[in-house]
């Protein structure tokens, strides 16, 4: 049983042990995980599959995030934001996607309040929460690993205030970790640092 340290992966080098159990594991661990993300659509996708994530594995959405591209419009936030009550029952019944109501719902909320604001406000404002990395322990175990932080506190508090859903302390800090707002590749894992 692992001591939630890094582990050898399938090439042998060290990684974070959740990253081990399936190939699309491991591929989003070395290739996209704790690697920065820029670029308002870009965030607004990742916002949202988090949301969607929320309450259950990863893996889950990850293996259907090219069905939610499809039944978001390439998560475009012009193009979601004109989507209708039809389009939101068109998703309720689309088996690519997680099938949630009130997810679904806020996706599209929050790309109509987002089409508000101005080109590059919600990168700034996602990017202006990342904490100091010199200030941040670096993690050897996976406890070392929160699941929220002063920091994802406050982003989710400023999201919420300007209007936007689904978008609790805990989300936003995985949203931090996923975006490479923080690096919590393991102390010993091959991908730390790699961003």
């Amino acid at each position: 049983m692992s001591d939630g340290s890094a582990l050898a992966g399938p090439d042998g080098a060290p990684r974070c042990p959740w990253a081990l159990s399936t190939p699309d594991y491991v591929a989003y661990h070395d290739e996209e995980w704790g690697r920065p993300v820029h670029g308002d659509d870009a965030l607004y996708e990742r916002l949202s599959l988090e949301a969607f994530q929320s309450g259950l594995s990863w893996i889950t959405i990850l293996r259907r995030r090219e069905g939610f591209r499809a039944a978001f419009a390439g998560f475009e936030i012009a193009r979601v934001a004109t989507f209708t009550d039809a389009d939101e029952e068109r998703l309720l019944a689309d088996t690519g996607i997680i099938r949630n109501r009130l997810k679904i719902a806020a996706t599209v909320a929050n790309a109509k309040v987002l089409a508000g604001w101005a080109p590059g406000e919600l990168d700034a404002l996602i990017w202006s929460h990342a904490p100091d990395p010199a200030a941040r322990p670096v993690p050897k175990t996976l406890v070392d690993v929160p699941a929220v932080t002063p920091e994802s506190t406050a982003l989710s508090k400023a999201l919420k205030k300007r209007g936007l859903r689904f978008v609790g302390p805990t989300t936003a800090y995985a949203l931090m970790q996923a975006c490479g707002l923080v690096d919590d590749h393991l102390a010993d894992c091959v991908a730390r640092g790699a961003a």
